[in-house]
């Protein structure tokens, strides 16, 4: 692979899941990939409606660290976050063609939050959002 990129932010921040960019999920339309992950936390629609209603993905963020999590969220998680970052690479042909236009780069979403699920912290994390959208370009573009 050629260099990497390490973080989502400056010309890479269209990566992030805090990129203000729409996205039809589930018949709802949310204000970014953030805003939609957070509510899919919960089953409960007026949780929904909360996080649909935030004015920014950090607000979606801290809105869904109030919701009633759903049983099962730990082991649907990652495939919650693939089906979001699918409609918003679909749902754009603009963050398509950058997301293309990364090909033979290693995508790591590096963070001074602690974050090493999502993310690197430190030299250390599973970068899994990452691995997602290295997954979804490659799936695209072999």
């Amino acid at each position: 692979m050629e260099h990497a990129i390490t973080t989502f932010r400056g010309e890479y921040r269209w990566l992030s899941n805090f990129f203000m960019r729409t996205i039809t999920v589930g018949n709802m339309q949310w204000a970014s990939s953030e805003h939609c992950y957070q509510a899919a936390k919960s089953k409960r629609p007026e949780d929904w409606e909360a996080i649909q209603n935030c004015a920014s993905p950090g607000k979606a963020k801290s809105a869904g660290s109030h919701v009633l999590i759903r049983p099962d969220w730990n082991q649907i998680k990652l495939e919650v976050m693939e089906e979001i970052l699918r409609a918003k690479f679909d749902q754009h042909a603009d963050l398509m063609e950058k997301l293309q236009s990364t090909k033979g780069q290693q995508l790591i979403e590096g963070n001074n939050w602690g974050d090493t699920y999502w993310g690197v912290c430190n030299g250390r994390g599973n970068n899994n959002l990452g691995k997602l959208l290295m997954k979804i370009r490659d799936h695209y573009y072999g």
